[in-house]
C-alpha cells in the first residue's frame, strides 16, 4: 500500500512533547495500494542550532520541509535521519512526508528533535493530532496549503510495537534522494546536457513504469509493467518538478510494453495476463464522447506470447498510415499473416547438430524467433517485415525513414563461439537476423542473413528512439538512443551511412547506478523524457535538456551521394518484396552480384517472391561469382530438390583461387543450404568432387572460414 504524508507540526515554543512517537495512518482502516497525506505545522520563535528529523514508513517515504525535499527512504527497517535546520524559519514552518506501503500493515513514524539556541529541545512526534487525507491535491507539501478539510490521523501503536520493533535504533543518515533513484547530480551525462528528476513513482500506488508515449496534447502516458496506465502533464521546461500532474487512466487495460498515440487513439501493446481479460495483444483505447478521458478499450489482435520475451513496442510507419509492432522470440506470429516480405518457409537451416541451452532456456522455440510486423490502424492486416531476433524491445525511425531496433544477447552464452552481443540492427524489408536457440545462432557472415550496424556488448535492451526534432545539437538530433536496463546506460549511437545501410559508433549519453532505464520519448517541447523501473524495481521519471548554449552548429558533412543512391536502389528492389510482379526479375536479377551486401540481399528477396521458373535458368547460366552464390542461395531456399545436383555443379564451377574470404564464406553457406534443404548428392562422383573442392580450402587464413 502506498502512503503520502504531509506533516505540519504546531507546538508552543519551549514545549516538549512526549519522547516516544506513534505509528500513524490515515483515518479509517488501511487499504492496499492507497495514498495518504498528513499535515502538521510548527512555529519557531528563535533560530535553531539543529533540527534532526527521523522517519520510517512501511515501505517507503519522501519528506519535505517548507516545500523542499529533505529526506527519503525505501525500507521501513532502515529509518532515515537528516538535519533539516537550514530549511526551517523563525515563525510558521511546514514538514511534508510522502510514504508508501506495498501491502499488509501500514504505518508512518517520525520525530523532529529541534535544539534551540538555549540548548533546550523541542521534540515533535507523530501522533493522532496530525491531519490526514487520502486525496492528493496540488501543492499539498507547501506552507500555504489549506488542510482544513482533512481528518485527524489514526494511531496504530507506539514506536517499538510489533511488527516493526524499534526501527529508530538503526537509523542511518539519509538525504532527499529516494533509494534506487539516482539524483540528477549522481548521473553521468554527456557534456552540455542537464538532467531533472521529475517524479519518483510510488510503487504501491503506480507500480514500475516500462513504457512511455506522448499524446496529442503534449502529455505523457506511462504504463506500469504489472498494472495500469497513467497520464502525466510534465512541468514546463524551467518550472519546478513539483508542478508535475499525474492521473490514473480509468480504463481496464495496462501491463503495456508498447504505447503509441496515433489516429486520435492510444495504441497499447499488452504483455502478459493484463487487466480484465485484456492480455497479450494489440489494443486501441479511445475517447468516445470528447471529454478528454479515454473510456473504451477495443481489442485489435490477441497475441500468443508474454513475459519478458513477449510483444513489445509499437510505432508509426514512415508514411504515418500504418503501425510497426515488434515482439520477442517467445511470441508467436499471428496465425494468419496477410503477407510477408521474405517468402521462404521458416526453417532452422542448420547443417550441424544443435546443442540446446543446458539450462533449458528457449529449448522448444524455433524460427522465426522475434519479429517485426506492419499492421493496419484497425489491426486487421498483418504483414511480416523482418524476423530472426532474440528479444528486440524498441523500434525507431531515423530522418531517412529507416527502421532500427536494439536486439538482446543470450547472456549465458557469453564466452562461447556462438555468443552474439546486444546489437543495433537495421530493420530492412525481408530481413532475417538469424537468431536460433542454443548453439544454432547464425554467424553474421551468412548471406541469407544480415550484419548488425554495431555490436554493443553484454546488456539488456529496452527502449530505442532517435533524437529527431529534439532541442539538441545536430549530432545528437541525428543519434539513435538505446537503453540498457542491466548496466543502467543510455547510449547515443551515431550512425553513418555505409553503402545501402549504416555502421555506427556509440557514446555513453546518460548513466547511473542503479539506473534500470526502460523507455524514452523525445517530446514536442524538445526534451528527452525517460523512465527507470521494470521487474518491480523503484521507478522514476527524468527529463534531459540541452544546457550548453547555442545549439547552432555546422551540419555534418554528407556521407556521400553514393550512399543515398544505394539506399534508393535498395528501396526500389524492396518494392518487389511480398508480391509477384512481372518486372521484378528483370529489375532485380542483375543486382544479385552487386558489391553491396544489402543490395544483394534485397535483390535476392525480390526474385524469391517470383515464380522460380522465371529465374532458375538465369542462375544456372550466370558467370559472375556473387551472382552465382546469391542465386544458388535463392534456389536452395525456393527451388525443388530435383535441382540439387545442378546447383552443386554450378558452385563447383567457381575458381576458389579467385574468390575473396567473404565470397568463400558465402560459398560455404550456399553449399550448406543446398544440403540442408535439398539433401545430399546421390551421385558419388559429384560427392567426391565436392569433398576435394571443400577440403582444398583448409586450413584457411580466417577463423570464420575454419
Amino acid at each position: 500500500m502506498a502512503i503520502v504524508a504531509a506533516l505540519f507540526i504546531t507546538t508552543a515554543t519551549g514545549a516538549t512533547a512526549a519522547e516516544k512517537p506513534s505509528w500513524i495512518w490515515g483515518a479509517g482502516a488501511a487499504k492496499d495500494n492507497e495514498t495518504v497525506y498528513f499535515r502538521k505545522v510548527i512555529r519557531l520563535n528563535k533560530p535553531t542550532q539543529s533540527a534532526k528529523l527521523t522517519l520510517s514508513c512501511d515501505n517507503g517515504f519522501e519528506a519535505f520541509v517548507n516545500g523542499k525535499k529533505v529526506l527519503a527512504g525505501g525500507d521501513w527497517n532502515n529509518a532515515r535521519t537528516a538535519d533539516v535546520k537550514k530549511h526551517l524559519n523563525v515563525g510558521r514552518n511546514v514538514i511534508a512526508v510522502r510514504g508508501w506501503n506495498e501491502g499488509s500493515v501500514a504505518g508512518l513514524v517520525g520525530q523532529l528533535d529541534i535544539a534551540a539556541s538555549t540548548s533546550r529541545h523541542n521534540i515533535i512526534n507523530t501522533d493522532d493530532s496530525w491531519r490526514s487525507s487520502r486525496s492528493k491535491i496540488a501543492e499539498w507539501e507547501t506552507p500555504g496549503f489549506d488542510a482544513d478539510g482533512w481528518s485527524n490521523s489514526r494511531e496504530v501503536g507506539e514506536l517499538g510495537v510489533s511488527p516493526w520493533g524499534n526501527v529508530f535504533a538503526k537509523a542511518s543518515k539519509g538525504s532527499g534522494g529516494t533509494p534506487g533513484v539516482p539524483t540528477p547530480e549522481q548521473l553521468s551525462l554527456a557534456n552540455g546536457f542537464k538532467a531533472e528528476l521529475l517524479h519518483v513513482v510510488p510503487k504501491g500506488e503506480q507500480g514500475s513504469w516500462v513504457a512511455l508515449t506522448e499524446d496529442h496534447k503534449g502529455r505523457l502516458i506511462a504504463s506500469d509493467q504489472y498494472g495500469h496506465l497513467y497520464r502525466i502533464t510534465p512541468p514546463k521546461i524551467g518550472d519546478d518538478a513539483s508542478k508535475i500532474y499525474i492521473e490514473k487512466i480509468d480504463v481496464p487495460i495496462g501491463h503495456a510494453q508498447g504505447l503509441l498515440w496515433a489516429f486520435n487513439s492510444l495504441y497499447v501493446v499488452v504483455n502478459g495476463g493484463g487487466i480484465a481479460g485484456h492480455g497479450s495483444g494489440l489494443y486501441r483505447v479511445i475517447d468516445t464522447n470528447g471529454d478528454d478521458k479515454l473510456d473504451k478499450v477495443e481489442t485489435l489482435k490477441k497475441i500468443n506470447g508474454g513475459g519478458e520475451h513477449g510483444p513489445h513496442d509499437v510505432i508509426l510507419t514512415p508514411d504515418k498510415k500504418n503501425l510497426y509492432v515488434v515482439a520477442g522470440n517467445h511470441t508467436q506470429l499471428p496465425a494468419k499473416l496477410d503477407a510477408k516480405r521474405n517468402p521462404s518457409a521458416f526453417e532452422e537451416d542448420l547443417l550441424l547438430p544443435r546443442q540446446p541451452d543446458a539450462r533449458g532456456h528457449a529449448r522448444t522455440i524455433r524460427a522465426p524467433g522475434g519479429w517485426v510486423c506492419k499492421v493496419s490502424p484497425d489491426g486487421k492486416k498483418w504483414e511480416l517485415i523482418s524476423s530472426g531476433y532474440r528479444n528486440a524491445y524498441g523500434l525507431a525511425l531515423n530522418g531517412h525513414d529507416e527502421l532500427f531496433t536494439f536486439d538482446a544477447d543470450m547472456e549465458w552464452d557469453y564466452g562461447t563461439p556462438w555468443y552474439r552481443p546486444t546489437r543495433v540492427n537495421h530493420v530492412v524489408s525481408g530481413s532475417e537476423y538469424g537468431w536460433r536457440t542454443g548453439t544454432g545462432k547464425w554467424p553474421s557472415h551468412y548471406p541469407d542473413s544480415l550484419p548488425p550496424a554495431i555490436d554493443i556488448g553484454p546488456g539488456c535492451p529496452t527502449g530505442a528512439e532517435f533524437g529527431t526534432g529534439a532541442n539538441f545539437p545536430r549530432r545528437y538530433q541525428d543519434a539513435l538512443y538505446i537503453l540498457d536496463w542491466t548496466f543502467g546506460t543510455i547510449y547515443a549511437v551515431h550512425l553513418t551511412p555505409d553503402g545501402a545501410s549504416y555502421t555506427g559508433t556509440r557514446e555513453t549519453f546518460v548513466a547511473g547506478k542503479p539506473f534500470p532505464v526502460t523507455d524514452l520519448v523525445f517530446h514536442s517541447d524538445g526534451a528527452m523524457y525517460f523512465a527507470i523501473g521494470g521487474r518491480r524495481t523503484q521507478s522514476a521519471l527524468y527529463r534531459v535538456t540541452w544546457a550548453g548554449g547555442d545549439i547552432a552548429e555546422k551540419a555534418p558533412a554528407q556521407a556521400g551521394k553514393d550512399a543515398a543512391k544505394l539506399r534508393k536502389l535498395r528501396k526500389r528492389l524492396e518494392a518487389f518484396h511480398g508480391r509477384r510482379d512481372p518486372k521484378a526479375v528483370e529489375a532485380a536479377f542483375k543486382h544479385l552480384g552487386h558489391e553491396d551486401r544489402f543490395i544483394r540481399y534485397a535483390a535476392r528477396i525480390a526474385i524469391e517472391n517470383q515464380p522460380v521458373g522465371e529465374w532458375e535458368t538465369k542462375v544456372l547460366n550466370a558467370k559472375n561469382a556473387d551472382t552465382i552464390i546469391t542465386g544458388v542461395v535463392a534456389l536452395a531456399r525456393s527451388g525443388q530438390a530435383a535441382s540439387r545436383d545442378a546447383l552443386l555443379n554450378k558452385l563447383l564451377s567457381l575458381d576458389l583461387a579467385k574468390l575473396s574470404e567473404r565470397q568463400k564464406l558465402e560459398l560455404s553457406r550456399a553449399y550448406a543450404l543446398v544440403f540442408i534443404r535439398m539433401g545430399e548428392p546421390a551421385d558419388k562422383n559429384l560427392a567426391k568432387r565436392l569433398v576435394a573442392s571443400l577440403d582444398s580450402q583448409y586450413p584457411a587464413k580466417g577463423a570464420d572460414l575454419n
